[in-house]
C-alpha cells in the first residue's frame, strides 16, 4: 500500500482506498476545515484506513448473501439488516441536510429504523452493499462543502446540531461494523 503525507492538513491518503479519500489530498484553504475533518473520519471508517482497525468495507469484503442473512445469534439483527439499518440511518442525515426532519424516536415506525430485508438472494446483497457505500460516499461529499458556519444550526426534528449529527454517522458505522465483524466470524 502507497502512502503519502498531505501537509496542509496532515491527512494520510492511501492508494487502497480508492476515489473516496484522494479528494482529500487537495490544498485546503481553510474553508469548511471542520466539515473536511468530519467528512474525511467518515471516509475513513467506511472505506479507509479506519484507526480502530478495519473500515467497514473491508469488514464486509467476502461476506456473502448466505452470511448476510445468517441470525447465529437468535433474536439478534443479522449482517444484513445491519446494512439496511446504518444505510437507512444515513439516508435520514442526507434528508436532513435538506430540511426534512428526522421521525421522532417515538413515533418513528419500526421498518424506518431496521428497515426490512425482502429479497435474500447474491444480488439482491451485492445491490444493498452497493447502495450502503454510494449513500455513504454522497454524505461524504455533502459534508465536505456543508460549510462549518452551519455545524451549529439545529437538525430538523431533532434537539442537536448538525456537527453532533455528523459525528453520529461515523460512530453510529463504528458500533455496527463491530456487530457485522462478529457475525461474520460466527458464520463463516
Amino acid at each position: 500500500m502507497q502512502c503519502s503525507l498531505v501537509t496542509s492538513i496532515e491527512l494520510k491518503i492511501c492508494e487502497s482506498s480508492g476515489d473516496w479519500l484522494s479528494s482529500f489530498g487537495q490544498p485546503l484553504i481553510f474553508m469548511n476545515t471542520e466539515c473536511n475533518r468530519i467528512a474525511y473520519q467518515l471516509a475513513s471508517t467506511i472505506n479507509g484506513e479506519a484507526w480502530y482497525g478495519d473500515s467497514v468495507r473491508e469488514i464486509l469484503n467476502g461476506v456473502t448473501a448466505e452470511q448476510a442473512k445468517a441470525r447465529p445469534i437468535p433474536n439478534a439483527h443479522s449482517i444484513w439488516e445491519i446494512v439496511v439499518h446504518v444505510n437507512a440511518w444515513i439516508k435520514f442525515f442526507s434528508g436532513a441536510i435538506q430540511g426534512t426532519p428526522i421521525p421522532a424516536w417515538s413515533t418513528m415506525p419500526k421498518e424506518l429504523d431496521w428497515p426490512p430485508v425482502k429479497d435474500t438472494n447474491e444480488q439482491a446483497w451485492k445491490e444493498a452493499v452497493n447502495i450502503f457505500f454510494d449513500e455513504h460516499l454522497r454524505l461524504v461529499e455533502t459534508i465536505k462543502s456543508f460549510g462549518d458556519e452551519r455545524l451549529e444550526a439545529t437538525v430538523p426534528g431533532r434537539i442537536y446540531n448538525f456537527y453532533r449529527l455528523f459525528q453520529s454517522a461515523t460512530q453510529h458505522a463504528v458500533y455496527h461494523s463491530g456487530q457485522i465483524a462478529l457475525l461474520k466470524k460466527v458464520t463463516i
